[in-house]
C-alpha cells in the first residue's frame, strides 16, 4: 500500500471515530432528556420552574356572602318582639353585657351573651329566616353592620359586636318609621334565592375578654 492510501485510510479512519463520537453523545443526551421527561411526567422529579410556572394554584378569591332582602311590604319588628343575643369578639372586656343593655334601654328583648373568635368589622347580625325583618330592625341600630341567614328555626337575632364597633347609634338617628316598609339594600338577595349558612347558631367560647 503506498503513503496515499494509507493516509486515505487514516483520515477515514478518523472520520469513523468521530461520527461514532457524535452519534454517541447525542443518543445520550436523547437518553437523559428521555428519562427526565417521563420522571416529570410521573412526579418523581420536581422542577422548581415548572412548578411556578404551571403548578402554582391561583390566588383564592374572597367569597362574600350574599344577604336576603326584607320580605316586600315588611315593616319594621316591634323592638319588644325581638329577643337579641349579643356575642364579643373583641378583646375590651364586658363589651356584650354593656351593647345588650343597651338594647334592652331601647325596649329589645334581651338574650344571652358570650364570647366568639374576633370579627374584623363593625358587626355581624345573625339570623333565620323567621326573623328577616327582626334582623334588619336590630341592623338599624348599627350602620355598617353585616347581614348573614342562617338555619336556625325561630326569629332570634344575634349581634356580634366586632373590632370596629364602638357603641349604638343615637335613638333619634336610627331610621325605622312603623308605616313605613323596610328598604331593600343594594346587593341584597331575594330570601327565595338564598340557602341559609351551615354555621348556625354561634357557641361560646372561652376568650381573654369576658362578655
Amino acid at each position: 500500500m503506498s503513503d496515499a492510501d494509507r493516509a486515505r485510510a487514516l483520515r477515514r479512519r478518523h472520520m469513523h471515530e468521530r461520527q461514532a463520537v457524535v452519534f454517541g453523545v447525542l443518543l445520550a443526551t436523547l437518553a437523559v432528556v428521555g428519562l427526565g421527561a417521563a420522571a416529570v411526567y410521573t412526579g418523581s422529579l420536581s422542577l422548581p420552574f415548572v412548578e411556578e410556572e404551571f403548578s402554582a394554584s391561583p390566588t383564592p378569591t374572597p367569597v362574600v356572602r350574599s344577604y336576603p332582602c326584607p320580605p316586600e311590604g315588611a315593616r319594621p319588628v316591634s323592638y319588644g318582639k325581638i329577643t337579641v343575643n349579643v356575642y364579643n369578639s373583641t378583646k375590651t372586656g364586658g363589651l356584650a353585657a354593656t351593647t345588650l343593655a343597651s338594647f334592652a334601654d331601647r325596649g329589645f328583648k334581651e338574650g344571652k351573651t358570650a364570647n366568639q373568635p374576633e370579627f374584623e368589622g363593625t358587626a355581624l347580625v345573625t339570623f333565620g329566616r323567621k326573623g328577616v325583618a327582626a334582623a334588619y330592625t336590630v341592623a338599624a341600630h348599627i350602620p355598617g353592620a353585616q347581614m348573614l341567614l342562617d338555619a336556625r328555626k325561630d326569629a332570634t337575632v344575634d349581634v356580634t359586636v366586632g373590632t370596629e364597633y364602638t357603641a349604638l347609634i343615637p335613638v333619634d338617628k336610627v331610621k325605622l318609621d312603623a308605616k313605613e316598609p323596610l328598604v331593600a339594600p343594594k346587593g341584597c338577595t331575594p330570601l327565595a334565592d338564598l340557602k341559609p349558612t351551615e354555621t348556625g347558631t354561634p357557641k361560646p367560647t372561652k376568650s381573654a375578654s369576658s362578655d
